[in-house]
């Protein structure tokens, strides 16, 4: 079943607080290896170190994904030269934008992305396949502990939403933005 399904590897393990990192990650689908995230970090060796010792260079990664707009989840995206970007409204690769909403594209054959609106107005998710189970990347969430409210949400009652469009899809991980993974469950922040 492995084969069938992506694997999931956490590059850097973000935070929020005095200092800001997001969380970073690399997802291998049958060799084709995408990024989610490639924010703020303390210094890029956080994303590129733990890129080497998977054995994979900048060049071999084929799409970027931002969650949303915001520099501590998108600084570090020139890091991957050869990878197309997707965010909330197009994908970009050098001087081509397309047009084309997030919710249902498929990135490859076991990662998708989903709209879930409410820390900005533009938020999309990575829904991953993974052997584990599915697995969600997601900005619904700082960490586990949540805050249960957003203090930036754009739209308080869409990340509620989106919160519940999350956990209804029965991930066995949830990815935060500024965190490690957890398993939801029902202290979970609706």
């Amino acid at each position: 079943r492995s084969h069938m399904t992506a694997q999931v590897h956490i590059l850097t393990v973000g935070y929020a607080g005095e200092r800001v990192a997001s969380t970073v990650t690399l997802i291998d689908d049958a060799g084709h290896l995408t990024i989610i995230d490639p924010g703020m970090v303390a210094s890029r060796a956080a994303i590129l170190d733990p890129l080497a010792a998977l054995g994979h260079s900048v060049d071999d990664v084929a799409d970027v994904v931002f969650s949303h707009h915001h520099p501590d989840h998108t600084l570090n995206a020139a890091l991957f030269p050869q990878a197309r970007f997707h965010d909330h409204w197009a994908i970009y690769r050098d001087d081509t934008w397309t047009d084309g909403a997030a919710e249902g594209r498929a990135v490859s054959p076991h990662v998708s992305l989903i709209a879930t609106p409410g820390h900005t107005l533009e938020d999309i998710s990575t829904v991953v396949e993974s052997a584990e189970g599915l697995v969600v990347f997601t900005h619904a969430w700082w960490t586990a502990d949540g805050p249960a409210v957003d203090p930036l949400a754009a739209d308080p009652a869409a990340i509620t939403a989106s919160r519940r469009r999350i956990l209804d899809l029965s991930p066995t991980l949830v990815v935060p933005g500024h965190g490690p993974g957890f398993r939801p469950n029902e202290t979970t922040p609706a």
